[in-house]
């Protein structure tokens, strides 16, 4: 019994970075995994992904490049304001400009850098370097 996909969903990418594949698939799919990797598409972390529906649920086919170090989800899902962002990104990520923090807001997915320039807060979803 799967109790969260996004939790799965980052470790089969995490687990299949590390042992040198090119690519994964992810099941079952979900708006919330496909919306963070889009944002893990656009911060240049993969190559591409695409929807396919299977008739149980569908499943994401993710093409890696191979520079993910670690990708995790954070737990509990912490609520943060904007000014409190640095405060996560040094928590989380190894170095400043280095990674990704993923939030969940009013706006949509976003990464850190988004909601600074956007101005808004939300929930922390998962971070990537």
């Amino acid at each position: 019994m799967k109790h969260d996909p996004l939790n799965d969903a980052l470790s089969k990418i995490n687990n299949a970075e590390h042992s040198g594949k090119i690519d994964c698939k992810i099941s079952p799919a979900s708006k919330l995994i496909g919306r963070v990797l889009k944002v893990m598409q656009e911060s240049d972390y993969l190559e591409k992904f695409e929807y396919i529906e299977d008739g149980r649920g569908g499943e994401y086919r993710v093409k890696l490049k191979g520079n993910i170090n670690k990708c995790k989800v954070v737990k509990p899902r912490w609520s943060l304001k904007t000014a409190e962002i640095e405060d996560y990104e040094s928590r989380y990520l190894p170095a400043q400009g280095f990674g990704v923090l993923i939030l969940t807001t009013n706006q949509g997915v976003l990464s850190h850098d988004e909601a600074k320039e956007k101005g808004v807060g939300g929930k922390l979803l998962a971070y990537i370097y």
